[in-house]
């Protein structure tokens, strides 16, 4: 029920498609006369929100707190027993539509899967991701992305794939049920930086205290105040932002992390 209820939320507060509704509505409101004022002013406020979010970066220093909470990782542990990439990467779909790999984003994940991977030869390797798509629950990532595990050098019989999850919580829980690790063994954790608190608070409620490896990065990270205006540019930034911050929150609420806004060990 939570995965299904997280995609209807989303949809009704996504930045665009508010923006969309703001402009039908107002649209709407001023062919009637006793409307019309309303209408007007609902028209005039969207486009000042527009100009706000094609001018000022709202959404970089949002995601600049989310990748900059975990460090990127400068001393390896000695001894790893596992190695763990979240899924997102793949366009399972179109994949599978196309009979060709189709990348998404964040392709960083799958790079660092294979430089630990040769530094850790011992090591476990587990890509976890299944659909997170409301209406294509039938085809999995981990069902398609084993061809480009293949070209980035990775031996896929020696990769274990857990597709049955939909969410980050869903990862971390259907994982730590499949590999069953030890108390005290080391597992890496390979996710987009801006990603990372919310996947280690789920890994950890999960009783997993797993070390954390952020990789696709989207700034610098000493990004200082920078006009600009680029309207699609900015609701992108402010909708991943806001979705990811809205995720906190809500794993947060329903007991699936102990912290609002997990923090290095």
């Amino acid at each position: 029920m939570f995965f299904y209820l997280s995609k209807i939320l989303w949809f009704l507060v996504d930045p665009g498609n508010l923006l969309l509704l703001a402009l039908v509505v107002g649209s709407i409101l001023t062919f009637t006369n006793g409307t019309k004022g309303r209408g007007v002013l609902l028209l005039r406020m969207t486009t000042l929100f527009a100009l706000i979010v094609a001018v000022f970066p709202i959404g970089r220093p949002m995601t600049l707190a989310l990748e900059n909470r975990f460090p990127v990782m400068r001393e390896l542990p000695a001894q790893v027993d596992g190695i763990i990439v979240l899924g997102g990467v793949v366009d399972e779909v179109v994949s599978r539509s196309r009979g060709q790999i189709s990348i998404g984003g964040g392709i960083e994940r799958l790079f660092a899967l294979a430089d630990l991977s040769k530094k850790y030869p011992d090591a476990k390797r587990v890509f976890t991701s299944g659909s997170g798509k409301l209406l294509t629950q039938n085809i999995k990532e981990a069902d398609v992305v084993g061809p480009l595990l293949t070209a980035l050098g990775l031996d896929v019989d020696r990769v274990l794939f857990e597709g049955a999850s939909r969410n980050t919580y869903e990862n971390a829980v259907l994982t730590h049920e499949m590999v069953a690790p030890g108390p005290a063994e080391t597992w890496i954790l390979i996710t987009s930086a801006f990603h990372m608190p919310r996947a280690i608070g789920v890994f950890r409620q999960a009783g997993w205290p797993i070390v954390a490896y952020p990789v696709h990065y989207k700034y610098r990270g000493d990004e200082g105040f920078q006009l600009k205006f680029n309207l699609r540019g900015g609701l992108n930034e402010l909708s991943a932002a806001i979705h990811e911050w809205l995720g906190l929150v809500f794993y947060r609420l329903t007991g699936k992390t102990g912290s609002l806004f997990p923090a290095p060990s």
